[in-house]
């Protein structure tokens, strides 16, 4: 009985009007697809993209030179000096990092004490040469200045959870 109904199954070609009506199927449904230069895809709060120094709102910015996050980055990515003002707080006079190193493990911002250093929402910063990923102080605080409501819609999205 086997041969013979495989016989009937290959004439009929059941296998085939099966796959046709599953390819038929999938036709008339939603795409899955996000064409994706025009369009994006919704991003976490928790996403861990380009790194960004955060100011406080006076203008003022946030790091205290605690030299934490150096510390804790498991690929020695980041670099700060620091010196004491005339008021007696500390802050950077350099704060690098270099991107090339960076393995996005976060630590960084879950050692900050004042919320500065940030991995913003920022996917897209693919650049052409390798010189271009080593970022000072004046670009991170640029990028904060740039994605700073997003931020901090993020943090605050996220602080339940901290």
């Amino acid at each position: 009985m086997g041969m013979m109904d495989r016989s009937i199954r290959g004439f009929l070609l059941t296998e085939l009007v099966a796959g046709m009506k599953l390819t038929f199927s999938y036709m008339f449904r939603r795409k899955a697809t996000v064409n994706y230069p025009f369009e994006k895809g919704p991003i976490s709060p928790r996403f861990r993209g380009e790194h960004a120094l955060r100011r406080y709102a006076n203008g003022e910015e946030r790091c205290i030179a605690c030299k934490l996050c150096e510390a804790i980055c498991p690929a020695q990515a980041i670099t700060i000096e620091a010196e004491p003002r005339e008021d007696g707080s500390r802050r950077t006079t350099r704060y690098d990092i270099d991107m090339t190193k960076c393995i996005y493990c976060g630590f960084c911002q879950e050692a900050c004490p004042v919320d500065a250093i940030v991995e913003g929402p920022n996917f897209e910063f693919a650049t052409e040469t390798r010189e271009e990923l080593f970022y000072n102080k004046d670009r991170l605080l640029a990028n904060g200045d740039r994605w700073e409501s997003e931020i901090a819609a993020n943090i605050a999205k996220d602080a339940p959870y901290r």
